[in-house]
């Protein structure tokens, strides 16, 4: 029978982004709040949630945007961690030096505490994916984080398409995997190509979870950051992986908690902390309407 001990649960934050920084920021610390209040242990928010998705262009001004961490963005989720006794997955724009940008995961513990961070490895190039134009590839490597409720590693989006980095995450320990993404259809590809992309993404994330014998949890977040560009459309995923089955919430319809999966019981005979089951809260951050596929 699961215990208190051996339960995580693990809460996403979807939120539609504006232009003003400061607004999204206080709008995803709101969301923690209430993830918080509901028994949300572990909650990642989305990627580049503090703007609009900006890689859809090259424009200079967009560096405006990024931030060293330690910074502002940093310690303001550090206290709602601190204050809630959560851990956050955050993500940030940052500005590791003069001419040197990431796309940063960083990790807070319970006490506040910024237990690591992780910068995107695999930057891509694409129509509306200008991403080489703002980040360097990440010089960390990959990572696993300990933190109060799990071992955690964090990578983000593109990272997603290249199994080794899931694999030599979970070989550092990490017990669950989150993929903060952000990301969109093109909007004549849709009608074509959007089924075959779609199933690439779920084939994907259920491969980690079958090859390394553990979690893989992916988000998309397209609504809030791909803005009003006419050529992108937003995607609505969220989507669960154990190595037995597969779980996909497509639900949109208010700005509270929507959904709560109960998974059996995943093992890793590299785990000494073995989860009976594992909660999954969905958080939305969307009005009622607001989205469509």
């Amino acid at each position: 029978m699961a215990t208190n001990a051996n339960i995580v649960t693990i809460g996403l934050i979807q939120m539609r982004c504006t232009s003003q920084p400061q607004a999204n920021l206080r709008k995803g610390l709101a969301f923690i709040e209430k993830a918080a209040r509901r028994g949300v242990q572990i909650i990642c928010l989305p990627e580049l949630f503090r703007s609009l998705y900006f890689c859809q262009t090259e424009d200079h001004r967009q560096f405006a945007l990024a931030e060293s961490i330690p910074g502002p963005t940093t310690t303001a989720l550090a206290k709602a961690a601190r204050q809630h006794r959560v851990t956050i997955v955050g993500s940030i724009f940052e500005k590791r030096s003069a001419g040197i940008y990431h796309n940063t995961a960083i990790i807070l513990d319970a006490k506040g505490k910024l237990v690591g961070k992780y910068r995107k490895m695999h930057i891509p190039d694409d129509p509306l994916y200008y991403e080489k134009f703002y980040f360097t590839p990440g010089d960390l490597g990959f990572q696993s984080f300990a933190t109060k409720y799990a071992n955690i590693g964090t990578l983000v989006c593109w990272d997603q398409w290249y199994p080794e980095g899931a694999r030599l995450t979970a070989l550092k320990g990490a017990q669950i995997l989150f993929y903060p993404t952000a990301i969109g259809w093109h909007r004549k590809e849709k009608k074509p190509f959007g089924q075959k992309q779609h199933e690439a993404w779920v084939t994907i994330q259920r491969s980690h979870a079958i090859a390394i014998d553990q979690m893989a949890f992916d988000f998309r977040l397209a609504d809030g950051n791909s803005g009003k560009h006419p050529r992108l459309k937003k995607i609505e995923r969220r989507l669960f992986a154990d190595q037995r089955m597969l779980r996909i919430d497509r639900s949109c319809q208010h700005d509270i908690v929507r959904k709560r999966h109960l998974l059996p019981v995943i093992r890793r005979k590299t785990c000494q902390e073995i989860f009976d089951r594992l909660e999954l809260v969905v958080i939305r951050g969307c009005h009622v309407g607001s989205c469509s596929d």
